[in-house]
């Protein structure tokens, strides 16, 4: 049976063109003058393409267009618009623009590509009751579950492409009633992992119909997860020789303390990442924002001048210690300008106070490999919550070096806290998750040692082995805190334990 395409344009002669041109190609075709005759003879028709040229009388191509997609019996005819677009952009109709004085067989080959994905889109629904397989190569990912969306299928996606590298890569896509339930592309899962699939455009895919599991990840509806999906490849294409490339390394170029205090969470996230991993690759994949974001959020820092790009990993520092000698001197010059030049030098102290007692053990557990860490005898049988007074010593250099005192976070030690905070080199917030309900329980002694003049805080947030990552509850939380207070330290890793710690350190150092 021939394909019909309904041509619905107030200027006759150029329909009768347009006719012909359709004709040609073996398409059965119908004029009409005005969107009233159109819609008629869409719903009657159910035609296979639908050219709306011109502006209409009655019924505008944009409402027509509305009108047919709500409609179960036309939702899979393809439109093309001859001259401006439907309001809100074609592609959130999954419609076609050629330009107003485009030439009529351009407008016919136009016709007879969609033709063509109408056919193969139809022999998929006709064996979406079983499983159905192809490659992404012929059906574009993004049709595809358009496809499904309006046949309202329930079933699973599986994806397989193959890398340049020669890896495989797998993915899956969870549909309920035609809507994107989860989905999952390696170890990334939801709406980043759809993004990231919707790149795809080689590889096979597989559909099964079959229940889903219960949970319901992706809650966004899902024609507009197609739109923010194809509008970020469209970008990424767009800017791909200007985005960092994933094997490249980044470093910062300031100090982590003269960062903004106030940043969007997505960029309070990298930059928080920016404390884990070097690689734009590692960055990207441990972020919780799509793909495409978080690399343009690294070329906007590069553009600022906050960080740099290098080809390579960069090198270890020269000295093995935890302080650089730049940092040495300063403490120094800062403990003199407290005490008085020629006075003997003293410790600078160091306030550790924590959401959880069993992180003070963590954190001190890094340190006890050291050189230079003297714990206090009270550390044997562990920290205690209500303990108040020094933990450790930590030799900088020579006669100097950092006395850790524990500050109880109970409200009872309220009116001792600006005491022990008095004077102090700075003050380590040691929290886990719920990252809100640690926040929620160190906040009044952050604000009581934060209001002491040349107060230095940090949160250090503390991921044990095992333990979740910390993503999406910092985008939800990054608000509570400013970026310079941030820190993210891992028990484990692929850092050493004394370039984790020298990270942390950096921040309180004058």
């Amino acid at each position: 049976m021939s394909r019909l395409v309904v041509i619905a344009d107030a200027n006759a002669e150029r329909a009768d063109r347009l006719r012909e041109a359709c004709a040609v190609r073996g398409y059965a075709t119908r004029t009409v003058a005005n969107g009233a005759l159109a819609l008629e003879m869409a719903v009657r028709e159910a035609p296979d393409v639908l050219v709306l040229a011109g502006p209409l009388d009655l019924i505008d191509g944009g409402k027509l267009l509305e009108i047919l997609r709500a409609n179960p019996r036309t939702r899979r005819t393809r439109f093309v618009f001859v001259g401006d677009a439907p309001p809100g952009g074609a592609e959130e109709w999954g419609a076609s623009v050629v330009p107003g004085d485009a030439d009529p067989d351009e407008i016919g080959e136009r016709v007879a590509e969609l033709a063509l994905r109408s056919s193969e889109l139809d022999a998929v629904v006709q064996e979406a009751r079983e499983v159905v397989e192809g490659r992404l190569s012929q059906i574009a990912l993004a049709d595809l579950l358009q496809l499904f969306h309006l046949n309202r299928r329930t079933g699973t996606i599986d994806l397989r492409r193959r890398t340049s590298a020669g890896r495989t890569e797998r993915g899956r896509i969870a549909l309920r009633d035609g809507d994107v339930a989860q989905a999952s592309c390696g170890a990334v899962e939801g709406e980043k992992a759809l993004f990231r699939l919707l790149a795809w455009s080689e590889g096979s895919f597989s559909f099964r119909p079959a229940s889903v599991p219960a949970e319901i990840r992706i809650t966004t509806p899902t024609r507009a997860l197609l739109l923010e999906g194809m509008r970020q490849l469209d970008e990424w294409k767009r800017l791909r020789g200007q985005l960092p490339a994933r094997g490249a390394h980044v470093a910062l170029r300031v100090r982590s303390g003269a960062l903004p205090s106030v940043v969007q969470p997505l960029t309070q996230e990298v930059l928080l990442l920016l404390e884990l991993y070097t690689r734009v690759g590692d960055i990207v994949d441990h972020s919780s924002f799509p793909d495409y974001q978080v690399l343009r959020t690294l070329h906007t820092l590069v553009q600022r001048g906050i960080i740099e790009m290098r080809a390579a990993s960069p090198m270890p520092p020269p000295e093995a210690g935890l302080f650089r000698s730049a940092q040495v001197r300063r403490m120094r010059d800062w403990l003199a300008a407290r005490h008085g030049e020629g006075a003997p030098t003293r410790d600078a102290k160091l306030l550790v106070a924590s959401s959880d007692p069993v992180l003070c053990d963590a954190f001190f557990s890094l340190l006890r490999g050291l050189p230079g860490f003297q714990p206090h005898p009270r550390m044997a049988s562990g920290i205690p919550a209500d303990a108040l007074g020094p933990l450790a010593r930590l030799r900088v250099e020579g006669d100097l070096g950092i006395e850790f005192v524990h500050v109880p976070t109970d409200a009872r030690f309220a009116p001792l806290w600006p005491l022990a905070g008095h004077g102090a080199l700075g003050s380590f917030l040691l929290m886990g998750g719920p990252v809100e309900t640690a926040t929620a329980s160190l906040q009044p002694l952050a604000d009581a040692l934060g209001s002491l003049p040349r107060s230095r805080l940090l949160h250090v947030l503390v991921k044990r082995p095992g333990e979740a990552e910390f993503a999406d509850e910092l985008r939800r939380n990054v608000a509570m805190l400013e970026a310079s207070q941030l820190f993210l330290l891992p028990l484990e890793g692929r850092k050493d334990p004394l370039e984790r710690l020298r990270g942390a350190f950096s921040r309180i150092v004058p």
